[in-house]
């Protein structure tokens, strides 16, 4: 019969161990962009449908997507976006199998990071 007592076994060690590192960290990311997207989009769909069901109704959904809420919620699903965009490109060229090496592994994950902050800041500025 299997051992149930688990008690006196220590947890596994993986927290305290291994630092953050930048190819974690921005598959993490990733994966966070990815469904954090789904805020903003959610935010938009409200806000067509709000269009189309009315003026009174529209001015309430506008004044709360126009708020700094909202527009908290858009730039930071702008910047999603870019992040989210550069993060699948890096994994297209991984798919080549190039860049695999740890260094340049890094330093796509570095591009990502830089890249998507860049392409937010000239988007709202050129917007």
């Amino acid at each position: 019969m299997a051992d149930v007592n688990r008690g006196d076994r220590p947890l596994s060690p993986h927290l305290t161990i291994y630092r953050p590192q930048i190819t974690s960290i921005s598959s993490i990311l990733t994966r966070i962009t990815g469904n954090a997207l789904l805020l903003g989009a959610l935010l938009m769909v409200w806000w067509f449908l709000a269009a189309a069901a009315g003026p009174d109704y529209f001015a309430t959904v506008d004044g709360i997507v126009t708020s700094w809420v909202g527009d908290l919620i858009m730039f930071g699903s702008l910047w999603a976006i870019w992040y989210h965009t550069l993060a699948g490109v890096r994994h297209l060229i991984w798919d080549t199998g190039a860049m695999l090496e740890i260094k340049r592994a890094e330093m796509l994950g570095w591009i990502c990071v830089g890249g998507s902050v860049v392409l937010t800041v000239l988007t709202v500025i050129v917007i």
